[in-house]
């Protein structure tokens, strides 16, 4: 089955006076200012050979203000399907402000003030590939930072930068639209429990996890083919047989960093039928939440006979430090009763512990196309992650240091853990596939991720803190269970790792960094915490 891929305002605030400074040097991408930026003439230009479909860009809170009543819906700004198709919006809008410029430039939803922030000035609505062929071709004659969206799902930023030229491949298909035309074809695809995310995307280029994977594999493992445009313009087919290196590195080997997907072909199965369960539980206190974590790492390999895939949410109060557990869970080729039998350990044992209780209880048994599907994901929210893949042994071996961690990291500031069991059975077994997915995918058990979120009304000094919490309190605390050297699901993560090369990558990422220099030698491509950005700047503006 073959997927396309969902790869006004001038200049409204003030780089680093560094990256102005150094723009017109050969080392650092063209900004506006620069004597090699573009004249109006030549964006004319590109306009015209685009079909009129190079557009200005601004903020989302911006956007909002042009529509009827002056400003977006609570139901819009949360929506990711009406946000996609805003070309400078992401689903996390955190993503989309320049705390980090000088000075910073904000645009906050129903503020009075409204800067460009971190969103690009300019984005070519791509709607076929010799759309995408010339923004690639102008962006490279004009050495101009170039970034690439598809619906705007990103947890790391890389879909926008400051002074760049964006690349909108906004006419992808969703995960949502993979899964009702799954069921139509009586057909099942491995991919993620969202609506917005696009298969031939990022998701796939970062390993692409899944309710289903531990039944299937992950999306890395699924993918027989891509069309990518590369640097050079060129729009190459990509398979084992055809540049089996950039196949290799299109397979788990980071997104954003190769080139501008045009479509994916991957392995479908037979649809089945399964059970997706959701529990609900309160928790009174972080000592409380700590118990139930242990006892869901006690029973995590209850349902491995199965092959069942989980998300787990511990959602911190964080006024009273009470929380909702919740599990959702997909067993496939199992009743509902037969679910229920299997939960049914983990959940007695979980109700006799003192400070908890049952809020809700849902077995939903049927087609796992449906299972699957999300009509919308609601975000619109400021969101920065920090996550490691926690090995299968931790939680064989050491539950209770598992529940340990769960409360110290809450009792630093974060506002949700994320416990997603995405790995183990056919991802173990995949080892053997020839991809840049990170090794430690394939004995890992579990992908732990802290979660950090601040309202607008937030300081930049607190936004600061949160945003740097995992790495200088949290990180070590999650060591305690992954180890020193764990690895981390690049799509889901921290953008300031440090050593983001071997957190990422691991072992792969000497033979990445070679392909990137074959088919991307100039590094039109660059992404935060991407193959090469260890050689530009945060902005990804100018070499180091």
């Amino acid at each position: 089955m073959k997927f396309l891929a969902c790869s006004h305002v001038f200049l409204l605030f003030a780089l680093l006076a560094r990256s102005q400074e150094a723009a017109s040097k050969a080392t650092c991408r063209n900004v506006p200012g620069s004597p090699g930026y573009p004249s109006a003439a030549e964006w004319d230009a590109l306009n015209a050979t685009v079909s009129g479909r190079l557009v200005t860009v601004v903020p989302s809170a911006k956007f909002c203000t042009t529509l009827p009543g002056g400003a977006c819906t609570d139901d819009q700004w949360e929506s990711a399907v009406f946000r996609s198709a805003i070309p400078g919006a992401m689903n996390q809008v955190n993503w989309e402000q320049g705390y980090d410029l000088s000075p910073p430039s904000l645009c906050l939803r129903n503020g009075t003030t409204c800067g460009q922030g971190d969103v690009p000035l300019y984005a070519v609505e791509a709607e076929t590939v010799a759309d995408i062929q010339a923004a690639v071709k102008f962006s490279s004659t004009h050495n101009l930072r170039v970034v690439v969206k598809s619906s705007g799902h990103d947890y790391l930023g890389r879909s926008t930068a400051p002074s760049s030229l964006l690349i909108h491949t906004r006419n992808g298909v969703y995960a949502q639209t993979v899964y009702e035309q799954g069921k139509v074809n009586g057909k099942i695809a491995v991919g993620p429990a969202a609506a917005t995310v696009c298969l031939g995307g990022g998701w796939v280029q970062g390993a692409g996890h899944s309710a289903l994977s531990p039944a299937l594999g992950l999306g890395a493992d699924n993918a027989l083919e891509f069309e990518i445009v590369v640097a050079s313009g060129e729009l190459l087919n990509v398979n084992q047989k055809s540049h089996p290196d950039l196949f290799y590195a299109l397979r788990g080997g980071g997104a954003g960093s190769w080139g501008v997907m045009v479509s994916a072909t991957f392995r479908t199965y037979p649809t089945f039928n399964a059970t997706s369960s959701s529990i609900f539980l309160a928790t009174e206190n972080n000592t409380v939440s700590a118990s139930l974590a242990t006892l869901h790492a006690q029973h995590v390999f209850d349902w491995d006979s199965v092959k069942a895939g989980h998300y787990m949410y511990v959602i911190r109060d964080t006024s009273t430090n009470a929380s909702v557990f919740f599990l959702n869970t997909y067993m496939p080729n199992t009743t509902a009763s037969q679910s229920m039998v299997l939960l049914a350990p983990f959940l007695n044992a979980s109700l006799a512990l003192p400070g908890v209780s049952l809020l809700s209880q849902d077995f939903a048994y049927g087609d796992i196309n449906d299972a699957l599907f999300e009509d919308d994901d609601r975000i619109g929210l400021n969101v920065v992650l920090g996550s490691r893949l926690i090995p299968a042994a931790t939680y064989r071996d050491s539950p209770s240091t598992v529940g340990e961690v769960y409360k110290k990291v809450l009792e630093s500031g974060a506002t949700e853990i994320l416990g997603i069991m995405v790995a183990g059975g056919k991802v173990a077994e995949n080892a053997h596939i020839s991809s840049a997915v990170h090794p430690a995918w394939r004995t890992a058990k579990m992908h732990l991720v802290s979660v950090g979120t601040w309202d607008d009304s937030a300081s930049l000094a607190e936004i600061d803190q949160i945003r740097h919490l995992f790495q200088k309190v949290q990180l070590p605390i999650m060591e305690e269970i992954a180890g020193s050297n764990a690895g981390a699901y690049s799509n889901e993560a921290d953008v300031l790792e440090p050593n983001f090369r071997t957190t990422f990558f691991g072992p792969n990422y000497d033979k990445l960094s070679a392909i990137k220099s074959k088919y991307d030698p100039s590094d039109l491509f660059i992404v935060g915490a991407g193959v090469g950005s260890e050689r530009w700047d945060e902005w990804g503006l100018c070499r180091v």
